[in-house]
C-alpha cells in the first residue's frame, strides 16, 4: 500500500515525536539512524556509509527501532496524552479571547467558569 506525501509527512512527524520521547529506550544505533533518516534527512544509503553496514542493515535497524517506538506509545501514551493536552490549552485560550472589555460580570463569570472547567480536565 502505497501512502501519499501527506500521509508520509504525518509519519514522519510521529516518528520524530516518538523518538525524543522514547528514543533513549531504544539501543543508541537505533535512535541515532532513526533521528539520521527522519530528522537530519540522510537516506539509508548515506547512513550506512557512515556506519560502515549494509543499506539494508540501516534499514532493519529503524524499521525495528519504529517498531519499538509504537509499542512504547501503544503501552504509555505519553504523544497522544500531549496533543490532548494541547487541543484543551488552545480552546481555553480561544475562550479567555471571547473576554471583551465591554462583557458583563455575568458573560465574563460563564467564561472562566469554562475555563476553569477545561484546566481541571488537565490535572
Amino acid at each position: 500500500m502505497q501512502l501519499n506525501r501527506e500521509e508520509v509527512m504525518k509519519k514522519k512527524l510521529k516518528i520524530s515525536i516518538l523518538n525524543q520521547l522514547y528514543g533513549n529506550l531504544l539501543t543508541d544505533k537505533q535512535k541515532e539512524c532513526i533521528d539520521d533518516y527522519y530528522n537530519n534527512d540522510l537516506s539509508l544509503t548515506e547512513i550506512a556509509e557512515n556506519n560502515n553496514i549494509t543499506r539494508q542493515g540501516i534499514r532493519d535497524i529503524i524499521k525495528k527501532g519504529e517498531k519499538r517506538l509504537f509499542e512504547y506509545e501503544e503501552k504509555l501514551k505519553f504523544m497522544n496524552k500531549t496533543l490532548e493536552q494541547e487541543k484543551k490549552i488552545e480552546k481555553i485560550l480561544i475562550e479567555l479571547t471571547k473576554i471583551n472589555k465591554n462583557d458583563s460580570d455575568k458573560e465574563i463569570s460563564k467564561i472562566l467558569e469554562h475555563v476553569k472547567k477545561e484546566l481541571n480536565g488537565l490535572v
